[in-house]
């Protein structure tokens, strides 16, 4: 199972947002409880199914810690999680420091992004997506000459 597409949400006032009927999916097969950890990375809010995290973590403990590049990034993206749940509507709360950090205010895009979901403030994810369409063509060269083929 995996996330996929996008839709357009609100945070209520408490910071709370709906998942889509086929996110909730995804979430409730890998944590039948409804449990995500959510964190800080790339100017987003990122979920991940437990067991996805956990595949993260022990990669961590993996890492060089001789490289203060990798002790950097991981100390951002471990320092910046933590644990939510569903609530019974399907709402998942995003905590105040994660908010901030994506600037998320009212208006914000859900991305599912295969083995993870992202929560973007819309207009960033506006000019984002709008900024990649008009290097589309150039990545996809560059990914080709390096050996990466993607079929759509």
């Amino acid at each position: 199972m995996t996330f996929r597409g996008h839709s357009y949400r609100n945070l209520d006032p408490k910071g709370r947002m709906m998942l889509p009927p086929e996110f909730r999916e995804v979430v409730l097969a890998h944590s039948p409880d409804g449990r995500v950890m959510l964190t800080n990375f790339d100017g987003c809010v990122t979920g991940y199914p437990l067991p996805e995290w956990e595949r993260i973590e022990e990669s961590f403990q993996r890492i060089n810690v001789l490289d203060a590049r990798l002790r950097n990034l991981q100390r951002f993206i471990v320092s910046g999680a933590l644990e939510a749940t569903l609530d019974k509507q399907g709402r998942l709360l995003i905590p105040p420091h994660l908010r901030g950090y994506a600037k998320l205010d009212k208006d914000v895009v859900l991305a599912g992004v295969v083995r993870k979901f992202e929560i973007w403030d819309k207009g960033v994810y506006e000019q984002r997506r709008l900024a990649m369409e008009d290097a589309f063509d150039v990545d996809m060269a560059a990914l080709a000459q390096g050996g990466f083929e993607l079929r759509l």
